[in-house]
């Protein structure tokens, strides 16, 4: 017998199964074998944020990250926040803010996040000024600059500037294109 025809022997012993997929664009379907069938409720393409997250934590001196209930004034007076760096969703607040279109998609090039939000970072941080970056939830796009920061200044590499801030606030979780797009950058040569 070949391994081909042993291959579909075996494939007819498998279990079927369904697999609910979601569309970026939150857009359902259940996949079953070759079939997909709608599903009719609509809901988003990301995960919803219900629950406040408004504490930030400083990763290096000057330089806090959070989800954007981090961009209250309560919380922007209580850490003294003197910049605010918007990923991808765009806020207003009192204080010197810069915002970053950025879609959290695997897909996305990071290099012009990392050109526009670097900079911006480092001028606040040499300044001695508190910064925070956000995005909506805190955990993809600002962990990417996070540790692409800690990467161009303290010339880390992706593996211990991810633990870092990884140990700091441990939700952060970069998308898979992001993480592999870092890691495929130097220590010290980012931008």
């Amino acid at each position: 017998m070949s391994f081909l025809s042993e291959l579909k022997r075996q494939k007819n012993k498998l279990k079927e199964t369904e697999t609910v997929v979601t569309n970026v664009d939150g857009k359902r379907f259940i996949e079953k074998g070759d079939e997909r069938q709608n599903i009719a409720q609509s809901s988003y393409g990301f995960v919803v944020d219900t629950k406040p997250d408004d504490i930030p934590v400083m990763i290096v001196d000057y330089m806090y990250i959070g989800s954007q209930d981090c961009t209250t004034k309560a919380v922007i007076e209580k850490y003294n926040i003197k910049h605010v760096l918007s990923l991808g969703i765009n806020i207003t607040v009192s204080v010197d803010h810069e915002f970053v279109e950025c879609l959290d998609l695997p897909e996305t090039d990071i290099r012009y996040l990392l050109k526009k939000s670097l900079s911006f970072i480092r001028k606040s941080v040499e300044c001695k000024e508190n910064i925070l970056v956000h995005c909506n939830a805190g955990v993809s796009r600002t962990s990417t600059v996070a540790i692409a920061y800690l990467m161009q200044f303290e010339r880390m590499s992706f593996d211990v500037a991810y633990h870092l801030v990884k140990e700091k606030r441990p939700a952060i979780q970069p998308n898979a294109g992001f993480r592999k797009q870092l890691k495929a950058l130097s220590p010290g040569n980012v931008i």
